[in-house]
């Protein structure tokens, strides 16, 4: 696939690190949401822990993005601005963590509860979760990007939920993002074949309601266009010849997010 980067084994070995660094990060902000807790302790802890693991925060300063994470917080899709915001019991956020390691990213983010969630709430984000479960296991040498998104948008429209289209997983490494794009939506059978070596992102962004998403005054800040409640999850994985690794697989089970049953049909 002409243009796409195939990491080397030594470039794997720095992926995996800075996707390990992130992973741990996003662990920690699982350990301290709470109702009460702002997005911006979130952003602090998130910028301070990353420093402390001797990476740094890709968000700070990317094209202008204000914070070190993207807090997206209920009807927030993804980029939001961590500020003032104060979580409240019944929500759910998706925190999105990528931490640069000797100049390699690593990039993964989860949706968390805080409190119990109401059905609407568990819906989308188990659905999200699993959306992200079904992308994986199609990762293999050879088969067609499309195939990735076909079978995401087949599970959440199956759940009653839509697939966001203005965002996309991607390819990473040196770069924050690399080609290809990677859809979560489509048709099998089309669009580049994967080969061993690549490093993606897959991240499916469901909505309870309608896929499309308008962009605030911010800039950045993506919400669904009826405002109801979307979440995401996402992992950096490479491509192997059987299947791929996930790289940004976590040490054990995220706080205030693992903890509810699944919900599936």
């Amino acid at each position: 696939m002409s243009g796409v980067p195939i990491k080397s084994a030594r470039e794997v070995a720095l992926m995996r690190q800075a996707c390990q660094v992130a992973a741990e990060t996003l662990l920690g902000v699982g350990e301290m949401l709470r109702p009460g807790v702002t997005t911006a302790q979130i952003d602090r802890f998130v910028r301070e822990d990353t420093a402390r693991r001797g990476a740094r925060p890709a968000q700070l300063n990317y094209h202008g993005f204000p914070r070190s994470v993207c807090t997206s917080v209920n009807e927030v899709v993804c980029h939001g601005i961590p500020g003032p915001r104060v979580l409240d019991r019944g929500d759910i956020i998706n925190v999105d963590i990528t931490s640069v390691v000797q100049g390699y990213h690593g990039d993964t983010s989860a949706t968390f509860y805080i409190g119990e969630p109401g059905p609407d709430a568990k819906h989308v984000t188990e659905v999200a979760r699993q959306c992200l479960e079904v992308g994986i296991r199609q990762v293999r040498e050879g088969i067609r990007i499309g195939d990735i998104g076909a079978a995401i948008q087949r599970f959440a429209e199956s759940q009653g939920c839509s697939v966001v289209k203005a965002f996309v997983g991607h390819g990473v490494g040196r770069a924050f993002h690399e080609a290809p794009q990677v859809p979560h939506y489509g048709r099998p059978g089309t669009l580049s074949r994967l080969r061993a070596g690549m490093c993606i992102t897959i991240e499916p962004m469901i909505n309870l309601g309608n896929y499309d998403v308008e962009i605030l005054e911010d800039r950045w800040t993506a919400v669904t266009k009826d405002r109801t409640l979307s979440a995401q999850f996402e992992h950096t994985v490479v491509v192997t010849k059987n299947g791929c690794e996930v790289l940004t697989r976590r040490s054990r089970p995220l706080a205030n997010s693992e903890i509810f049953p699944r919900v599936f049909n």
